[in-house]
């Protein structure tokens, strides 16, 4: 229970985060049967699927190793889901990005972004 409130606080810092660099935040949690992806944002013509990773520290590698092929692939399905059932198949850019938050001893957050973290 502690590592799902960890999660979703993280992803609101994430979600928070992309807010303040122009993305507008189209779905969260957006959930299919062959996965889910955590954020859907968009700036300008640029669609990103989002997966945020949040850790107390890199003990057991950073965050964005924990999104492995067989995650990717997950999110790449998801998304492809999301794109026909919104009709956006070839009507914009789609990116696949990786959000990193740290939760702080201090009570903060730190977030790196990583845009483009895979290709399908």
């Amino acid at each position: 229970m502690k590592n799902q409130i960890l999660g979703s606080q993280g992803e609101q810092a994430a979600a928070d985060f992309l807010q303040q660099q122009g993305y507008r935040i189209c779905a969260r949690n957006f959930r299919v049967p062959v996965g889910e992806i955590d954020i859907i944002a968009r700036q300008g013509e640029v669609l990103a699927f989002v997966e945020v990773k949040t850790r107390h520290s890199n003990r057991y590698g950073t965050p964005a190793q924990a999104v492995n092929f067989r995650k990717q692939k997950k999110i790449i399905q998801t998304a492809q889901w999301f794109l026909r059932q919104k009709h956006l198949e070839d009507k914009c850019f789609c990116r696949f990005d990786v959000i990193e938050v740290y939760a702080l001893s201090t009570g903060k957050w730190q977030v790196r972004h990583l845009p483009g973290a895979f290709e399908c």
